[in-house]
């Protein structure tokens, strides 16, 4: 395994895959492989231990925070969010605008907003890089993009009503205030001591100490011709609100061992994170009979398309995509998935007992190279 997974690395940044690609995957019981190729920034060797930007990968561990909320009494799954969160009290579904460019046209909601909406994505929130008609509000608005990590980027609309579409967005970053309101704490502190400390996460955090700045790699964007070059890039470091839906840094070698946890029905190493009962209420398909649709994107120099698996039904769970058929030379059904922005990746597969992360850092995300990059890395966990 750890031959055939050195030289797909290896051929994949000599074939411009990507500048550098580290990953690792493991069991319940331990790590399986760890590899890296490539470099994070000239001269500067890519390593297991490298400090990326996972993204959209910080959605499962806020989730994580906001779950124990819900095991301690002091969150509701199914009340609405509003008791805890004011502000969504009377949210606004975004039904056109007046004119091309023109004034945004808004109705009431008819349906609160429950937390368990904002974790499985079917609040009515999105993202600007996958929602046109986000962007021209923002724009008609003055809204900042979500990156920002200021209070004013949360003030969009929704897109549908509650419950009733899955629109992926920005409903964990609400969920990260809620936590943040019941227990009177910083989303930053909450996560350091409820869940990244016990699982030992040293290197996973929204604010890069000196020690993570000294193995951070450089963001890079792919040009037209295929070339791959540093850009400027880093989350605020003293933002208005931690971002729960997509800020935080880390390293492949700490995200498995929050994706070991799962495997674990919620502990760790002698440290219980989560209660089995919310694990498999993490891990049931929410949305059914919803399904995660093909996801287009509205900013093609932040992502490209997205459709994985095509023509399989896909679940979401609290907060995780899940498969619903075997992927062949893969992982089973009922799989735990998501990714973040600069084409960072996991999977988690209770049934066989197998977790796998892998990360670059380049723009557009769903890059089809990478992507059939991670797939032959999936692949050679399950072989080995």
């Amino acid at each position: 395994m750890q031959d055939r997974i050195d030289a797909l690395l290896r051929d994949a940044v000599a074939k411009g895959v990507a500048r550098g690609i580290a990953v690792t995957a493991g069991h319940s019981q331990g790590v399986l492989v760890e590899a890296a190729a490539g470099e994070r920034a000239a001269g500067q060797p890519m390593a297991p231990d490298t400090v990326v930007w996972i993204a959209s990968m910080t959605k499962a561990i806020t989730t994580v925070a906001a779950l124990q909320q819900v095991e301690a009494g002091r969150l509701s799954l199914d009340g609405p969010v509003a008791d805890v969160l004011p502000e969504l009290a009377h949210p606004k579904v975004l039904v056109g605008f007046a004119a091309e460019g023109g004034e945004p046209m808004l109705r009431p909601a008819r349906k609160p907003i429950t937390l368990r909406h904002l974790l499985n994505h079917t609040a009515g929130f999105g993202y600007d890089f996958f929602n046109a008609q986000i962007g021209a509000y923002m724009s008609a608005r003055g809204v900042p993009g979500i990156i920002t990590c200021q209070r004013a980027a949360l003030e969009t609309p929704l897109m549908a009503e509650p419950g009733e579409t899955w629109e992926y967005g920005i409903g964990i970053d609400f969920a990260g205030l809620a936590v943040e309101k019941v227990t009177g704490q910083r989303l930053d502190a909450v996560l350091q001591e409820r869940v990244l400390g016990p699982l030992g996460m040293a290197d996973t955090a929204f604010r890069l100490g000196p020690a993570q700045r000294a193995r951070l790699s450089a963001m890079h964007a792919r040009a037209p011709d295929g070339a791959l070059a540093e850009i400027p890039f880093e989350v605020p470091q003293e933002p208005e609100f931690h971002m729960g839906g997509g800020g935080l840094y880390g390293t492949v070698r700490d995200y498995l061992r929050f994706c070991r946890m799962w495997l674990n029905g919620g502990t760790l190493d002698g440290a219980r994170i989560l209660a089995p009962e919310t694990v498999r209420e993490a891990m049931r398909d929410q949305i059914a009979p919803l399904e995660v649709p093909p996801i287009k994107s509205a900013l093609p120099a932040s992502s490209h398309d997205i459709e994985l698996f095509p023509g399989m039904r896909k679940g979401w769970g609290l907060s995780f995509l899940i498969n619903d058929e075997d992927v062949p030379g893969g992982r089973a059904a009922g799989s735990l998935a998501w990714a973040g922005l600069a084409n960072t990746y996991y999977w988690i597969d209770p049934k066989r007992d197998r977790a796998g992360v892998f990360a670059t850092q380049q723009l557009p995300f769903a890059d089809p190279r990478v992507l059939d990059t991670f797939a032959a890395f999936e692949q050679a966990v399950y072989a080995g």
